[in-house]
């Protein structure tokens, strides 16, 4: 009769999926957590955050998704000589987000946020490479990023800061 009763407490509970352990779930895993498949459908990282913004103490902010075989946005614009805040993830496999010329390489993983400090002195032009081999088309996974002069990237609306417009 016992083992009767422990396993109908732990059935109810099973059937209850979206009620019960999504929620909790959700809980355990923290704020650094997100549903890959529901990536571009609501929460920071939809079509229209992506990209670079602009923070209230001045640094810069950068979202951005990995999938095969792209980053997204394509192309990030960055201001030189402040601190970037690059918030990463994956909606699909592991990806490793790998600035050629720099050491700066950034894994993103799906169901996760990846956070990290960038910050570069210098205006210039860089390719980031996928450092992680996602499949058949990782060799062709590429983006940029360029940094351009602080005065410059102010100057500049939103629109052509995430389309990487400025030259």
């Amino acid at each position: 009769m016992i083992v009767f009763t422990v396993l109908i407490l732990c059935v109810i509970p099973a059937t209850r999926y979206y009620q019960i352990d999504q929620p909790l779930m959700r809980w355990l895993r923290g704020p650094n957590r997100v549903d890959p498949a529901e990536l571009h459908l609501s929460g920071e990282f939809v079509e229209n955050n992506l990209g670079t913004e602009i923070d209230p103490d001045g640094s810069v902010t950068v979202r951005m998704i990995a999938q095969q075989y792209l980053f997204v946005p394509h192309c990030v614009l960055v201001p030189a000589g402040v601190p970037v805040h690059l918030r990463i993830t994956s909606a699909d496999a592991a990806h490793t987000f790998a600035l050629i010329g720099t050491h700066y390489a950034v894994k993103a993983l799906p169901g996760t946020i990846t956070e990290a400090q960038l910050q570069f002195a210098n205006p210039g032009e860089y390719t980031a490479a996928c450092a992680e081999f996602c499949g058949a088309g990782h060799f062709e996974m590429r983006s940029e990023l360029k940094v351009v002069p602080r005065e410059q990237f102010q100057a500049l609306d939103s629109v052509k800061r995430g389309g990487c417009v400025a030259r």
